[in-house]
Parts: C-alpha cells; structure tokens; sequence
C-alpha cells in the first residue's frame, strides 16, 4: 500500500495530506508529514475538529435561510415575482457561501475548481471535425437502419411462407 505523501502530488487517496500540506504551507508553517489535516480559512489554518465542530451550525443556518425562502416566497405570493425571485437568489448565495465554509462544503468546492481546471485541458473538436463525425454517424444510422428493415421484410416474407 501507497502512504499519502504531501510533498508528493497523487491520486484520490493522497488528497487529505496535500490537502493538510498546502494549507500550511500557505501560512509558512512546516510540519511533519503525519501532521492532522488542516483546514484553510479566512487565512489560518484551523484543525478539521475545530472546524467540524462548528459544521452542524452551519448547516443549520444554511437550512434556515432555504426554508426562509420557501416559506417567504409562498407568504409573499401576492408581491411582483421579480423581487420574489431576487429575494430567493440572494438567499441561495448566502446560504451557499454559508455552507462553502463547511469542512464538506470547503471540499465540494476544491473538487469544482478541479473539475474545471481539467476542462480547460480537454481539446475541444473544430467545426469541421465535428460536422464530419456527425455525419459520419448520421450515414451509419441510415445504413443500419436499411439493413434492419430488409432483414425485417425478408424474416417477414419468410414467416408469411411457412404460416401459409
């Protein structure tokens, strides 16, 4: 088995100790590499119990401000949807920046700014490669379709014969 290394880069396994690794050397603070994961927020590090200890708080607030909206929505139903509509967006970015400061919250977030620094290294595909692989599907479709109706008609000629 593979420890995790955080002086080393590596797979889904590692990520606690990089995790733990770049959040304190982002505050100048070296440690062994057995150090407990440590958590980046508002610029110290804070240990993840400390952190989690305030989490069920969090998300609580986060519940309230989603059932405020519910309900202030349905009570305010004779007001114009535009201010019911902003009122709820409002909301849902406070309660989403609420719950981004939770230790899942905080790794739901690393996991999108992933996502999206691997999408910028896809190759997306030209104009022209992508209308020639649609076509190129489109003419397959078509013959298999041909092959299917005939194989179709000649089972059904076949079966007409021997039923008489």
């Amino acid at each position: 088995q593979r420890i995790p290394n955080p002086q080393v880069g590596g797979s889904i396994p590692s990520w606690p100790a990089i995790f733990c690794f770049v959040a304190q050397r982002r505050n100048g603070v070296k440690t062994a590499s057995n150090a407990p994961v440590g958590v980046v927020m508002k610029g110290y590090v804070m240990s993840e119990a400390a952190a989690s200890r305030l989490d069920p708080l969090k998300w609580g607030v986060v519940v309230l401000l989603i059932a405020a909206g519910v309900v202030g929505n349905s009570y305010y139903s004779d007001e114009s949807l535009l201010y019911r509509v902003m009122a709820l967006i409002v909301a849902a970015i406070v309660a989403g920046y609420v719950a981004s400061r939770t230790v899942r919250g905080g790794a739901f977030w690393q996991l999108v700014k992933g996502a999206r620094t691997e999408i910028r290294k896809v190759v997306w595909p030209t104009r022209q490669e992508t209308t020639q692989t649609t076509m190129i599907v489109v003419v397959f479709v078509f013959v298999m379709a041909l092959i299917l109706w005939a194989m179709d008609s000649i089972l059904g000629w076949l079966v007409s014969m021997v039923i008489g």
